[in-house]
Order: structure tokens, then sequence, then C-alpha cells
């Protein structure tokens, strides 16, 4: 390893975890281990960052003003997908590569879409609800096959989800901005946003938050959508008008929602989304599983290789 390379920042976590791992990646590489009560090694010395999941969101604050004293910072590795974050983008104002572990929670993000399209088809709330009262209540149910599913992003998350629909029998139709034709459903290119609520049985969210996208669910939109219609969001709460979204779910406008992500985070107590029967919330935790951390530190493995070889890398964040 070079002796003009600077140093690795971790988590103890991750140092305890994949220590073996980025040896035999980055051989003499050397490392700032960032612990919950103090850090290993000089952070000034920092010339590449990982922040993993395991200090989201606790340690999220007190690892990354570590990263800000590397002044010779060169490349941050994060776990997540999304980079809608200012950290980030400071990050990326300052000329300092952004790559992802993106694809990591697809999975497991899908798998939960799944849930929530089965649980209103299925009534789960009403059985439950029946279970705890000791009620023996038979009710209609409806069927998921055959019915229309929007898939809004075409990410590695949004190809999951239209992958597992589509084996659901569900018949499914992908928005992006521009297809790119290796989709595995029929993708339309976003500018038809409109014509495709019109249409859909549920929509799921799994775009990027950016600058285009922020609000594109707003009033109009849901207006737009079958009264019946289910609305899910596993992206990010500032792509929905959730003010207008409480008050067509309230007054019958639109069949149901489930969300895990939100405006505000968590959600407070005064959200009338809470309270609604026709809402599913869960605290932003659709892709967490156990598997997430290895699937996120082999991408970033991955990539220390290629950053240290002069190569692309993958999931790297365009600069703008």
């Amino acid at each position: 390893m070079s002796p003009e390379r600077g140093a690795l920042i971790v988590s103890d976590r991750v140092e305890a975890r994949f220590g073996e791992e980025i040896d035999r990646v980055a051989p003499g590489l050397a490392r700032v281990v960032v612990g919950p009560d103090a850090t290993r090694g000089d952070p000034s010395t920092g010339e590449i960052a990982f922040f993993s999941g395991d200090l989201y969101p606790d340690r999220a604050r007190s690892f990354l003003l570590e990263v800000v004293r590397a002044k010779g910072l060169r490349w941050l590795h994060t776990f997540s997908a999304g980079v809608d974050d200012p950290f980030f983008q400071g990050m990326r104002a300052r000329g300092i590569r952004l790559s992802t572990s993106s694809g990591a929670m697809a999975v497991p993000i899908a798998h939960t879409v799944m849930l929530y399209l089965l649980a209103f088809s299925r009534d789960l709330r009403g059985w439950l609800d029946a279970q705890a009262r000791r009620a023996w209540e038979p009710r209609p149910v409806a069927d998921l096959q055959g019915r229309l599913l929007g898939v809004v992003g075409m990410g590695p998350i949004g190809r999951e989800v239209a992958r597992l629909a589509q084996a659901f029998g569900l018949r499914v139709i992908g928005m992006r901005r521009t297809p790119w034709g290796d989709e595995g459903c029929e993708t339309w290119p976003l500018e038809r946003l409109e014509e495709l609520l019109a249409r859909v049985d549920a929509l799921v969210l799994a775009l990027p938050l950016t600058d285009e996208t922020r609000g594109i669910i707003d009033a109009n939109a849901l207006d737009a959508m079958k009264p019946d219609a289910i609305l899910v969001n596993v992206a990010r709460g500032g792509l929905v008008d959730e003010a207008a979204l409480a008050e067509r779910l309230a007054d019958g406008r639109l069949g149901g929602a489930a969300l895990d992500v939100f405006e505000t985070e968590p959600l407070p107590e005064s959200s009338p989304l809470w309270g609604l029967p026709n809402v599913i919330v869960t605290p932003h935790a659709s892709g967490t599983t156990p598997g997430n951390q290895d699937r996120a530190a082999a991408i970033f493995l991955e990539n220390l290789r290629r950053y240290l070889e002069g190569g692309l890398l993958r999931n790297e964040v365009a600069r703008s």
C-alpha cells in the first residue's frame, strides 16, 4: 500500500466483523475506528469513509462529525440507497466521490411491499381485530392476482417488487424517467404518471427524492387515483403530500395506504395517519433484516478494491 494513501474511517462494529476482509482487499491500509465512546486513530488522516448501517440512527451524527474532520477525504460510501440528506449533498459540493449500497435492501423491502398488499387484499386488520375479540367472523377478501400494480422507480427495489408481484399474478407497469428496456416488465416514462395513476389498483413508490420528484404525489395525483386504490411508499416521505393523503384516506377518496417513510421521522403522535383504519404505518423499517449489513459491506468491499485499482465504483452517485 502506498505510504501516501490516507486512512479508512469505519465503525468499531465494521472493524470487528469485516476487519480481516478489509485486510485482504487492502493490505496495509491504515484505519480509523470510531467507537461509541472513543475513536482509535486520527480522523484528519482519512481518505475513505464507510458510513455503515450499524451507525444509523443513534450514532450517525457522531460518526459523520469525525468524517468531516477528514480534510483529505476523497471517497465516502454509504450503506443507504438514498443520498438526499443535506450532509451527502455537502460532501458532493466538496468534490468528494459518493457511492451507495443500493440494492442491499431490495429483497427485504420488496418482501415487505408484498406483505402490505396481501394485508390489504385479505383484510388482515379485520381478522386480527376479530381474533382479539375472540369472534368468529368470516369476511370477504379480494383477489390479488390479476390486479394492476404500478411501480414508480425501477432501481433495484422497484425491479424486485415488480418481479415478486408478477410471481403473485399481478399485472405490473413500471415507471422511470427514461425506460431502458430491461426492466422485466412493461415500463413507461415518468411523463405518463397521470395516465398510470388513473389505471392502477395499487401504486408503489420506489424512486429517489430529488427536486424533480419532491411532492410528486400531491393532491391532484391522489385525485387521479381510483377510490379503492392502495398507495405504498417505501422510498422517501417527501414524495407525498401527507396532509392531502390523510384527507383522502379519511373521507374514502382513496382505499388505503401502507407507509414506511414520512416527511418527519419519527412520525409525530399528532399525525392523523396513526388513527386511520385504512393505513399501515411502519417505522422506516421495511428493509430491516439481519442480512443487510453483510450485503452492504460486500458492495463496499467490492468498491474498495475498485477504488484502490483506479476503477469505476459501483453505485457511484453522478456529480451534478
